[in-house]
């Protein structure tokens, strides 16, 4: 499997000859400073894929676009929005043109990836990422002051946010809406709690039917031109996977990933494998899905997390946790099997090390959250060992 890292762009704080030391040569970025919804421009694009390759002895190359965002008014499917449909199909064609040909994406309203708690202690003085519900509920009872909001909650869950925000103080509370919106990296809006209220608001009628057929008909006007292009779209899972502050997910299981691969019959509408995020879901069984969607997944995610009966979680180390790492790399390695015998020329699937402790020297470094580079390179190798071994095992291509 071809091992990549995420960068994002030329101010992050871990430069390219650090991550060509990590073992990774493949480059998932981002042109984050463009807003969402404008052309991505051949010579942004070319400018970008310049910088990646301008030493040429480090071998590294842009494999995977993470992400080509999606503007809200297509996951609203508010207005007309026949501009920002071909926007997003010239910029398809742009990627194509420069030999950038996997793109991942999500359809996750409002919010990317959430957590609570930035730094939450490991042993030896490491941190890590969690969810805390209780958090998450007081954040949403008491802070947002959602309507409906109490009543979703277990009753065990609410009172711990009860008690939560009765002892909390003003920078607690600030921290907590801090790290929540910590998760939309690059130039992505951040909101305060009435900003965070009025995009909710947009959203207020629109349940999960009406999401995922939003989302069918971004597909159907997308994936043929990926298709014609020689793009290999790949929609990243909810995370969590889970409803947050009324807002509908579709993407969290199996099921979702049914209908998203039969909305538009086509290689070129794929799966990114996230074993975190999917991993957080109680029932998902990563190994299973790895196996029935191996044909559609074209970039994939390894991390663990460790779940708790009240729905909280936290990311473990990669191979620790919930997740069976190893059989789910394995599965992996035989549709890679498959791909290489069936003579796909992009026969090897990108992966990337998803999130990471803050270890070490980590903490001197202003990393975005949850992307340290002696973490990620920590379980880069552990992967990657994992790897070696399986395929040695099974006789598999690497």
């Amino acid at each position: 499997m071809e091992q990549t890292w995420r960068w994002f762009g030329p101010d992050d704080a871990i430069a390219l000859p650090e991550i060509r030391q990590t073992g990774a040569t493949g480059i998932v970025t981002a042109l984050h400073h463009i807003p969402y919804g404008v052309v991505w421009s051949p010579e942004e694009i070319a400018r970008r894929k310049a910088t990646i390759a301008a030493d040429a002895t480090l071998g590294l190359r842009w494999s995977v676009v993470e992400s080509l965002p999606i503007s809200e008014p297509i996951k609203q499917g508010e207005g007309d929005l026949a501009r920002l449909f071909d926007n997003y199909r010239i910029s398809l064609r742009n990627l194509a043109a420069q030999g950038v040909t996997t793109v991942c994406y999500n359809f996750m309203p409002v919010l990317d990836w959430t957590r609570t708690q930035l730094a939450a202690p490991l042993p030896g003085g490491g941190t890590a990422l969690r969810f805390n519900a209780h958090e998450y509920a007081a954040f949403d009872c008491f802070i947002l002051q959602r309507k409906g909001a109490e009543a979703e909650q277990p009753p065990e869950v609410l009172a711990r946010a009860h008690a939560w925000f009765d002892h909390a103080s003003e920078s607690d509370k600030d921290r907590l809406l801090g790290n929540i919106m910590a998760g939309l990296p690059g130039a992505y809006d951040r909101y305060d709690a009435p900003g965070l209220r009025c995009m909710l608001d947009r959203y207020a009628d629109i349940d999960r039917d009406g999401l995922r057929e939003h989302l069918a008909r971004f597909l159907r006007e997308v994936i043929p031109t990926a298709e014609e292009a020689g793009i290999r779209m790949c929609i990243h899972p909810d995370d969590p996977p889970r409803s947050l502050f009324g807002l509908p997910r579709i993407v969290s299981t199996a099921e979702d990933l049914d209908f998203i691969v039969g909305a538009v019959d086509s290689v070129a509408n794929g799966v990114t494998l996230c074993t975190g995020s999917l991993g957080a879901r109680v029932g998902n069984d990563l190994p299973a899905i790895a196996d029935r969607f191996a044909a559609r997944i074209h970039f994939v995610h390894l991390r663990n997390v460790a779940k708790e009966p009240d729905g909280s979680f936290m990311e473990a180390d990669h191979l620790d946790g919930d997740v069976d790492m190893v059989a789910v790399v394995t599965a992996l390695l035989r549709e890679q099997a498959r791909r290489h015998a069936a003579g796909d020329a992009a026969w090897r699937i990108p992966f990337r090390p998803d999130h990471g402790h803050e270890l070490l020297d980590d903490a001197r470094r202003k990393t975005h959250p949850g992307y340290p580079l002696i973490g990620r390179m920590r379980g880069l190798a552990e992967l990657r060992g994992v790897m070696t071994a399986v395929a040695a095992i099974n006789k598999l291509p690497l």
